[in-house]
């Protein structure tokens, strides 16, 4: 057994000292009386806090985007509204880049080139969903407390390159030889070190980018991410996720089982979900199939004949009967040590299909692609059924999924990656990307409004998260300079 270690980790951040702790398993949180200063801890001291964070923010932020793109409803078919996702705020700038800039501070010194490398992916990962969630956000000023403890605000474009600035540098890197003769071992709570594995997930997120860029480059986003993801996962084992345990449960069957268990708060399955996997959206041609066989890896219906989902923003399904679906027990993402992925090979290859459909003149209501995106595809069908554990043989030869190259659509290919990144904030950007699009993702309608709902926000579909509030009391000027309204656009999807 590794001797157990804890290390309390003070740093300046851009809102107040953020604490991290980790212990052998590097999930124990402890507060002891002693702490270390940057200049004392080793980069795998702050790797896995850092990877843990990470996976944490997107979680923070699913919480509600999950809601927005009806993967489930508040208890009972409760519809979210405005919400500020201070939760990855915190995660951010707290806890993640004030840690990653002393990460990247060290490699550099060190010439431990894998190692910033892996710190450069990571901050990629980090602001990419911050500036998704936001839009302008605090970057280039962001760690410079306390010299600076009022940052300015990066625009959405600008994050967008150093993105890709950070990945591209992170690629090269990995592609070279690093001689400082530091490894990275079991404090990457991802791939244990893999580089091979941390290249490849390099492309696959930059592909992932690349792809969100289509109303700002049109085609020319699409072939940047075909090029991209050529050298991405090549297979589920590469797939970017983090597993809990016994010790440090799983966040969702915390929040969900155990919650529902114990009569607290928790959320239900929505109707547009249940709907695009239940046949109904869909209907299922062969006479074999009655649902998706990933729905039960997700939901129970507690055995009844029918699978009906919550309409967001009602108690109801969407016939006006009672709903039936709720998270299950035991499933992919809500048992004691289900992992939460951040992006999947899956994934990847529902971005080639898209990708390689777009190039070829495709939209949102044009029939037929190339033989690229229809095997990209399938595959990522079949990927996703594997990943989920379940057999996807009859699903897959059903004429309402395998519609032939001839015959795809993009709602297709959009159906099947909001099915597969269940849980996964993702699918925010899908749907603002196509905005909203009932053309893309079939039956979507907006949440039914409820009687204590703001009128300001009636019939609008919520965009973006608002600032967090602590933020505008601390930094008032440069939060209001760039504050929108929720129901606004991004800059990537205006």
């Amino acid at each position: 057994m590794m001797k157990k270690f804890i290390i309390k980790i003070i740093i300046i951040s851009l809102l107040v000292v953020g604490i991290t702790a980790c212990s052998n398993e590097y999930f124990d949180v402890n507060t002891p009386s002693g702490t270390a200063q940057p200049d004392q801890l080793r980069m795998n001291d702050l790797l896995a806090p850092v990877i843990h964070s990470s996976f944490e923010g997107q979680l923070s932020a699913e919480l509600t985007f999950g809601n927005y793109v009806q993967n489930f409803v508040s208890q009972g078919g409760g519809a979210a509204g405005e919400t500020e996702a201070a939760g990855l705020w915190s995660q951010v700038y707290l806890y993640i880049l004030p840690n990653l800039k002393v990460i990247k501070e060290k490699a550099v010194v060190k010439g431990a080139i894998h190692y910033g490398a892996v710190a450069d992916i990571l901050t990629a990962i980090n602001i990419g969903i911050a500036t998704d969630t936001w839009d302008n956000i605090p970057y280039s000023q962001a760690t410079q407390a306390p010299q600076n403890l009022f940052p300015a605000f990066d625009s959405q474009e600008f994050i967008y390159t150093e993105i890709f600035r950070l990945l591209d540098g992170a690629i090269i890197a990995l592609e070279s030889v690093d001689n400082s003769g530091i490894k990275i071992g079991r404090e990457d709570l991802v791939y244990r070190g893999d580089k091979a594995k941390w290249l490849r997930a390099a492309y696959t997120i930059k592909a992932r980018y690349q792809l969100h860029l289509t109303k700002i480059n049109g085609t020319a986003a699409a072939t940047n991410a075909l090029a991209s993801i050529a050298k991405g996962f090549t297979s589920n084992s590469d797939d970017f996720q983090m597993f809990y345990d016994a010790k440090k449960i799983n966040p969702w069957y915390s929040s969900e089982i155990l919650a529902r268990n114990t009569g607290n708060f928790h959320r239900d399955i929505a109707s547009q979900l249940v709907s695009s996997m239940n046949g109904d959206y869909f209907p299922f041609q062969s006479g074999l199939l009655v649902i998706d066989p990933r729905l039960p890896r997700f939901a129970t219906n507690n055995g009844a004949a029918t699978w009906k989902g919550f309409v967001s923003g009602s108690g109801k399904a969407p016939d006006g009967t009672a709903a039936n679906t709720f998270f299950v027990e035991n499933g992919y993402y809500t048992s004691i040590n289900s992992p939460l992925v951040i992006i999947s090979y899956a994934e990847a290859m529902f971005i080639k299909a898209e990708a390689a459909f777009i190039v070829n003149g495709g939209t949102p209501t044009s029939i037929g692609s190339t033989s690229t995106a229809q095997t990209a595809y399938m595959s990522g069908i079949a990927a996703s059924m594997s990943k989920y554990g379940v057999n996807g043989t009859n699903y897959m030869a059903d004429a309402s999924v395998n519609v032939g190259t001839a015959g795809l659509k993009l709602e297709h290919i959009m159906k099947e990656k909001y099915i597969h990144n269940f849980l996964n904030p993702e699918a925010f950007v899908d749907f603002r990307r196509y905005n909203f699009s009932n053309q893309v993702f079939k039956g979507l309608k907006i949440r039914e409004e409820l009687l204590t709902e703001s009128n300001e926000y009636k019939g609008l579909w919520f965009r973006r998260a608002s600032y967090p509030s602590i933020e505008l009391n601390r930094n008032s000027t440069n939060v209001l300079a760039n504050r929108k309204a929720p129901t606004e656009s991004v800059w990537w999807a205006r």
